[in-house]
């Protein structure tokens, strides 16, 4: 028997679809939102401030960079197929995680910001170097470097709060 690649994708999508729902399922962690819903609301409005004024395909180069890092599998998920929807180059999306070594896939002012991103996100390892926060400032105006800045806080908080809630990549509860 003959099986189209369209009958195999629709047999593996329902089949992703069901372990997904099975580890839902399973998952023991509080739910952030209804247990702390004034912070989760403050959280939203944070997010949605920082997003503001910035070009939507940076927002989510950012927010996947943050993921990655993190190694927040349903952040990562979300921001990659929010990317897609809003017409992101599947590319792209494939070399934000290498972007040093694909450089001609993004603009100056988006490695600025992916390399802000990195220095914030991964703060700990030795801060946000002179340089790279002088690259990001060169390409963006004080208002967009905040909103930046503010966007990078974000991710990581969300990131930390999906992790440390154990949300599973897949769902996405913003619907």
């Amino acid at each position: 028997m003959h099986m189209t690649t369209n009958t195999i994708d629709t047999k593996r999508a329902g089949s992703i679809t069901e372990s997904i729902n099975e580890a839902e399922a399973a998952r023991t962690r509080l739910d952030f939102a209804k247990s702390a819903p004034k912070v989760f609301r403050a959280i939203v409005g944070f997010d949605a401030a920082a997003r503001e004024g910035l070009d939507p395909a940076l927002v989510e180069l950012i927010q996947i960079r943050a993921s990655h890092l993190n190694h927040c599998a349903y952040c990562l998920h979300m921001h990659t197929n929010d990317a897609r929807k809003a017409g992101e180059n599947e590319d792209r999306l494939h070399m934000v995680a290498v972007w040093r070594e694909a450089r001609h896939f993004f603009t100056d002012k988006e490695q600025a910001a992916l390399a802000l991103t990195e220095a914030v996100t991964l703060v700990s390892d030795g801060g946000v170097p002179d340089e790279v926060y002088a690259q990001a400032a060169a390409h963006f105006d004080d208002q967009e470097l905040a909103h930046v800045l503010a966007l990078i806080l974000t991710i990581n908080t969300w990131n930390r709060v999906a992790l440390a809630t154990g949300k599973v990549a897949g769902t996405d509860e913003r619907r």
